[in-house]
């Protein structure tokens, strides 16, 4: 009999946990959705070598060795993927203290990782940098080859800072960012009344005022200047 009765009750504690643990609306449910989808479409077959930086628990590593490429995936924690592949390696480090050569790699995903380098308290970073997302992405640069391109995700809106999580780009820091780069190609979402992500204009996206649970999303095709040093 308590089984029968638990089985009907089950559902509605399920829908209320749901529910009270979600955010406050508009809220962040479903960004992978967007910046996986964007990464996946522009990543060709081939063949190269590629650096998944921030990797986490992400299979966009998985993804590039499957199109072809020599991957090495990189995060500062370690990660429990439930498979291998032989053209897929992890390295645990710091991208601004590992030594790679120049000009290493033909292709780089950045997928909403650089907004949290050098953020102390964030991932057992115990080194408070207020610009490394910037070196980051300067070294970044020069570990791509001439002919190669990131794809890069990151949160957008009104520039703020939310220690020790993440940082949002907007008017101000994001031309730094993205300095030394020539963006090839550019998408902008955001959260509508539904929570629902829709795409617009960068006008509107970087004029968004953000908060620590919900903005908006950049997405980004990028390739380094050809006047670099």
């Amino acid at each position: 009999m308590f089984w029968r009765i638990f089985q009907k009750i089950e559902p509605a504690f399920i829908r209320l946990y749901k529910k009270l643990s979600q955010p406050p609306i508009p809220n962040l449910r479903g960004d992978r959705d967007v910046e996986y989808s964007w990464i996946a479409i522009n990543i060709p077959s081939g063949s190269g070598k590629a650096l998944d930086f921030g990797c986490g628990q992400g299979w966009m590593g998985l993804l590039a060795a499957r199109r072809g490429y020599d991957v090495i995936a990189i995060d500062l924690q370690p990660v429990d993927w439930y498979y291998k592949h032989p053209n897929l390696k992890f390295i645990q480090g710091d991208i601004l203290k590992l030594n790679f050569p120049p000009q290493s790699f033909d292709l780089v995903i950045n997928c909403s990782s650089i907004e949290h380098v050098g953020l102390k308290g964030r991932y057992s970073v115990v080194e408070d940098r207020p610009d490394g997302d910037i070196e980051a992405m300067q070294k970044i640069r020069r570990l791509l080859k001439p002919e190669g391109f990131m794809l890069l995700t990151i949160p957008v809106g009104k520039d703020v800072l939310f220690p020790p999580l993440h940082r949002v780009y907007g008017r101000m820091r994001l031309p730094k960012l993205l300095e030394g780069y020539r963006v090839d190609k550019r998408e902008y979402w955001i959260k509508d009344n539904q929570n629902c992500w829709i795409s617009t204009d960068e006008y509107t996206a970087l004029n968004q005022k953000p908060h620590r649970y919900s903005y908006g999303l950049g997405c980004f095709v990028l390739r380094p200047k050809l006047d670099r040093v």
